[in-house]
């Protein structure tokens, strides 16, 4: 009995895998080009992430490799310190995580604000949807998110002006239209999926019709590899990288536990142990980083098609990276066949699919406050960069918290007598941020009535509040009444009755 079970596990697993394998080539070779880096180097992160990442607890069916959430954040680090320098911020970022797993901390990330992890991820899409509309139609970024976006009126003209870039925006766009078509043929979809179906007819497309635009750029599995030498690990001392590297392992860390949560919700089986999982992502990205390659992340679409695929363990993702390492090594050339224009608009469609375009209008209704973040985090993305616009979010997500359970307010107690004192009790949580509203309620009551301000009801009371408060009442303390024994200035005493 036991052994039928295990093999039909194997069956699942082993068809599994093909259809993850399938899955990630046209992914890993996509996210590489559009990261600035050979397209060798995304399979390498994919196989070490099958491979190493897949044998190691943490999720049972979560298949790991190189991401689109990351691509932006790659791109810039290459641009900016060149992709000798890309291993050395892989590997710190994966010591990092390596740490922060031995410290217990994979399961705080779950205490991260969803709205700035939405936030995160419409930001990182709409910066990769702005940058790949250009190698869509085979044309140069100018740059920066801000440039991009303020550069596709240009680029529309130019690309309808010019035959050869018209000829690959349209291989783009049928790409893009095959991704959102070809899941609605279920039974075509349950054999091909929809990313590897998509590329593959715009690459046979492009070779029957002899058509001229760019294709993928090969030197090899050995030749792409490039470890980091000594002169990169110094590089570590610069402010800038620690910052890259931080913006990384915060990111990678986040993408790959909240991925985590929600394949938790597609499948019946062992649920996940953050911190053994934040553990087996160190891992791959510091493997990743001596081979020079890109960084890996728990990638949702990869995952959620291994759960639907059947797998029942994580021989189905370790089989995917076995099946990624025997194309690498064997069928190179291929993908050299392959246009880019493709690989764009598969990174396009990747890119809207982060945009929380179904949820934001319902969490506007009921959430505002979270809607705001989220939109607010995305925005600082995109004018920003990676790690500003996520503190950003993270800042504007605490200060959002802290606004909303400083709920304090006042209630008097009424008394019909005039003479008798006003009793005032103070209620809830008070702090710098409600203390304008707080004071303009107590400047309100009536001034010609001794007050008694209760603050026992407070369950918090910061030291502005304790200040502010302790001002009031000493200015609207009721005078001292004259003392009975006290002998008024202006009145003459005897002699004799001096004491």
């Amino acid at each position: 009995m036991q052994r039928t079970k295990r093999a039909t596990h194997f069956r699942a697993d082993f068809t599994a895998s093909l259809v993850v394998f399938l899955v990630a080539v046209p992914l890993c070779v996509g996210v590489a080009v559009a990261s600035g880096v050979p397209a060798e180097l995304g399979l390498v992160t994919g196989i070490v992430g099958g491979l190493l990442t897949g044998l190691l607890p943490g999720s049972s069916l979560q298949v790991s490799g190189p991401a689109a959430g990351l691509t932006v954040l790659v791109y810039e680090a290459v641009k900016e310190y060149g992709v000798g320098a890309l291993g050395v911020l892989v590997l710190a970022a994966g010591l990092l995580q390596l740490a922060m797993g031995a410290l217990k901390l994979g399961r705080w990330f779950r205490a991260i604000s969803v709205a700035v992890v939405q936030g995160m991820l419409a930001g990182i899409g709409l910066v990769l949807i702005a940058g790949q509309l250009y190698a869509l139609a085979d044309a140069k970024a100018p740059g920066s998110g801000p440039a991009n976006i303020a550069g596709l009126p240009r680029l529309v003209v130019d690309t309808l002006a010019a035959p050869a870039t018209l000829s690959a925006a349209a291989i783009g766009v049928g790409t893009i239209a095959v991704l959102v078509l070809w899941p609605k043929w279920r039974r075509a979809a349950r054999v091909l999926p929809a990313p590897l179906a998509a590329v593959a007819l715009a690459t046979a497309a492009v070779a029957v019709l002899d058509l001229p635009v760019a294709r993928v750029e090969v030197k090899g599995l050995l030749g792409a590899i490039q470890p980091p030498g000594l002169s990169d690990l110094g590089r570590l001392a610069e402010v800038g990288v620690i910052g890259t590297v931080l913006a990384f392992t915060l990111i990678a860390s986040a993408e790959s536990l909240f991925s985590a949560a929600a394949v938790d919700r597609l499948h019946d089986g062992p649920r996940t142990d953050y911190d053994k999982e934040l553990m087996a992502q160190g891992a791959g990205n510091t493997v990743c980083g001596v081979l020079g390659a890109l960084p890996m992340t728990a990638v949702i679409v990869r995952s959620a098609a291994n759960v639907q695929a059947g797998a029942r363990t994580k021989l189905s993702r370790v089989l995917h990276g076995v099946w990624l390492l025997v194309f690498a090594a064997a069928f190179p050339a291929a993908l050299g066949i392959i246009p880019l224009a493709a690989l764009a608009g598969v990174l396009v469609h990747a890119g809207w699919k982060l945009l929380p375009v179904k949820d934001f209008l319902p969490l506007w209704r009921e959430h505002r406050g979270e809607a705001v973040v989220l939109a607010a985090t995305a925005i600082a993305i995109v004018v920003t960069n990676m790690f500003e616009g996520v503190l950003i979010g993270l800042l504007l997500a605490v200060a959002k918290t802290a606004w909303e359970t400083s709920h304090v307010h006042l209630e008097i107690e009424e008394n019909p007598d005039p003479a008798a004192p006003l009793r005032v009790r103070a209620l809830g949580n008070a702090t710098f941020l409600r203390l304008p509203k707080l004071l303009d309620q107590l400047e309100a009551l009536p001034k010609d009535r001794e007050i008694r301000l209760d603050l026992s009801g407070l369950r918090h009371l910061d030291h502005a509040c304790a200040a502010a408060l302790a001002t009031w009442e000493e200015r609207h303390r009721p005078a001292p009444r004259p003392s009975e024994d006290r002998v008024p200035e202006n009145v003459v005493v005897p002699e004799e009755e001096k004491v």
